[in-house]
């Protein structure tokens, strides 16, 4: 088994099971583990600062708890987050901090970080390169080697490194500059303008690339719902993220570039959700091996939508 292989298949860097990774409580399906990072601050929901801590300090104490990540922040709000969890007093919280700026801002963001007592990054996500799309292969995957190298530099003990891939560029290409890394790829598949969601192609051409290679990853922006949609006020097309877990195991188990897209273009709350309670537990656990999570402004949205298709319990909306 390569270096890459071995890293998607367990939690890579040795990220804590807050980092995103899918270790399951008693009675949690393994699928659903740790998915939902908390990233209610960004857009569309936006939420103020001190309600959107309060709601993640209330979804790690309740049932949401097993299926809930780190807590979502940007590195130009961590001052902010240190004033609010001054009123929250406790142990440290369990963060994910996005560095969007590229690799030259990920030094100052992370001892920033490191002199807030209440704050814990178990995860460091950062943009590679400042424009990010639109760069020939050689010249993204340049970026992304330099992101993977300040990682390398400044990421926490045991914490979770991603590399956000620029669109428009190869894949691949873009996954192999973190060759001989532990460090996770992100994959944007969403965001406020039509462009910003990548298409079922795109999408599957990055997903099998990364399981081809054993890198594991998370997405991040317009997984609002577990099935594919078109949103009636704007117009856009939004992937399921369901259908994101299902497009993976197709992917690992050999299906090619259009296998998975096909995956992806499915608009069949039944079927898919057939399909998910299909899995069993080394499938599921392989998925989730690949996919360690996703970014979402709600974490109540998404689990209702898999309440009202029969994959997990009412209880876990109370």
């Amino acid at each position: 088994m390569s270096p890459e292989r071995a890293q998607g298949a367990g939690r890579a860097g040795g990220a804590p099971a807050g980092a995103g990774a899918a270790t399951a409580p008693a009675g949690t399906p393994p699928l659903y583990a740790a998915l939902l990072d908390d990233a209610a601050l960004f857009p569309p929901g936006e939420a103020p600062m001190d309600e959107a801590v309060a709601g993640h300090l209330r979804y790690r104490v309740g049932p949401q708890a097993p299926l809930t990540g780190p807590f979502v922040v940007a590195a130009g709000r961590l001052a902010e987050l240190g004033r609010v969890l001054r009123g929250h007093p406790g142990s440290p919280l369990a963060v994910c901090v996005t560095v969007p700026e590229g690799p030259g801002g990920l030094g100052p963001a992370l001892e920033e970080a490191a002199a807030l007592p209440l704050v814990e990054p178990v995860a460091v996500e950062v943009a590679a390169g400042a424009a990010g799309g639109g760069a020939d292969g050689g010249e993204a995957a340049a970026e992304v080697a330099r992101a993977a190298a300040a990682l390398d530099r400044h990421l926490p003990r045991n914490a979770a490194g991603f590399v956000e891939l620029p669109r428009g560029a190869d894949p691949g290409r873009c996954l192999d500059a973190l060759a001989g890394t532990a460090h996770r790829a992100k994959l944007r598949t969403g965001g406020t303008r039509a462009d910003a969601f990548p298409g079922e192609d795109e999408l599957a051409g990055a997903l099998c690339a990364a399981a081809e290679r054993g890198r594991a990853l998370k997405c991040t922006a317009g997984l609002h719902h577990a099935v594919r949609y078109t949103d009636p006020r704007t117009g856009f097309e939004h992937h399921g993220f369901l259908n994101v877990l299902l497009a993976v195991h197709t992917a690992l188990r050999g299906g090619d570039r259009a296998d998975a897209a096909e995956v992806l273009a499915l608009r069949d709350g039944a079927r898919a959700a057939a399909a998910a309670a299909g899995l069993g537990a080394e499938e599921a656990a392989a998925v989730r091996a690949l996919f360690s999570s996703f970014g979402t402004c709600s974490v109540l949205e998404p689990l209702g939508d898999l309440v009202a298709l029969g994959l997990l319990s009412p209880a876990v909306l109370e």
